[in-house]
């Protein structure tokens, strides 16, 4: 397949799983800065990966002046040296009882002001910060503590699930760098953190010099209400970096691959000789799972754990779609009509 039809396919079936996310339990979640932050996020991952600024700019079909003034705007701030500027911002809010803009304007001159826009935008979006009144004399307050528990308090178990489930992922991690993965206010994080160590999920080392948070394991239960964006991202996560490693290796594939994975197809119904052999092998897999997993987990726990290991990440997913060969068959224009007359009827 030509690498853009690719690209612009992934593309499309991400933008559907964000607009379900965001609109999933009667919310409306705000999705301003995402075209922000899948900008910021490609840039810097080419960086990453050796990408001259020029070659990025002209990637995107931008100017390299036009792309610099734009990834300067989502760098660290200018005035705050070491800090991203939203970080920067929430803190100097939290100090500070009332903060008008035009405070806000000074104090961080050094920073674009349209960035400064918009990082007050997303903290207001967030609930992490107040706001009252309009330009120049708008005027910010943090979000207490107390405010943020009757915001949050439902939620919560299912944000200390995330963070978990990013701590194992990506750590050991650094606070800054959670900060900037989770996207987390300092003070939901420090309180998300400190219940996540005092339970024994994660662990706080130091190495030196650094802070840092790791997890040896994730466990999400089947019978947790909770969790379940942790859950999404998790599976997300697999199936994304089993494609990069893939990639990155060799794209082929073949008999002995140990990194890869295969998707397959089944058309059946309900009566099927072979349906409880389809639709049952998501249970199995889970019983399957579970079994080695703990078998292994005895076996890390009673020989310990060498420094240079393999973290494998195996992934089953399963999917149904109701298929109906008579109502496509007639077209949109009947369907349409029968959809009246039910309507009617109701």
């Amino acid at each position: 397949m030509n690498v853009r039809l690719l690209i612009d396919a992934i593309v499309r079936e991400t933008t559907v799983l964000i607009a379900q996310l965001a609109t999933s339990g009667g919310l409306r979640a705000p999705l301003a800065h995402v075209a922000g932050q899948v900008f910021a996020e490609l840039a810097a991952e080419l960086e990453r990966e050796g990408v001259p600024k020029k070659v990025s700019a002209d990637m995107f079909g931008l100017a390299l002046r036009t792309y610099q003034r734009r990834t300067q705007r989502l760098d660290p701030s200018q005035t705050d040296r070491g800090r991203s500027l939203w970080e920067a911002v929430l803190d100097h809010i939290a100090q500070n009882e009332l903060v008008t803009r035009e405070q806000l304007l000074k104090r961080f001159r050094r920073d674009d002001p349209r960035s400064l826009r918009g990082v007050l935008r997303d903290l207001t979006e967030s609930g992490l910060v107040f706001a009252s009144g309009r330009g120049p004399r708008a005027v910010y307050r943090v979000t207490t503590a107390d405010e943020l528990d009757k915001m949050r308090r439902p939620d919560r178990d299912g944000v200390e699930a995330f963070v978990w489930s990013v701590i194992f992922r990506d750590g050991p991690v650094t606070l800054e760098r959670l900060l900037e993965l989770t996207r987390l206010g300092r003070v939901e994080l420090d309180k998300v953190l400190e219940e996540l160590v005092g339970g024994g999920r994660v662990e706080r080392v130091e190495s030196g010099g650094s802070v840092q948070y790791r997890s040896r394991q994730l466990v999400l239960g089947l019978d947790d209400a909770s969790g379940w964006e942790a859950s999404a991202h998790d599976h997300f996560a697999a199936v994304a970096r089993t494609i990069t490693r893939k990639l990155r290796s060799d794209a082929r594939a073949s008999r002995g691959d140990e990194v890869g994975g295969s998707t397959y197809h089944f058309e059946i119904w309900r009566g099927h000789p072979l349906e409880e052999a389809v639709l049952g092998e998501l249970k199995r897999f889970r019983e399957r799972m579970s079994v080695l997993r703990e078998q292994v987990d005895r076996h890390n726990r009673s020989a310990g754990m060498p420094a240079s290991r393999l973290q494998v990440d195996a992934y089953y997913g399963q999917s149904i779609l109701e298929l109906d060969d008579s109502v496509a068959a007639r077209g949109p224009a009947e369907a349409e009509l029968d959809e009246e007359h039910d309507d009617e009827d109701a």
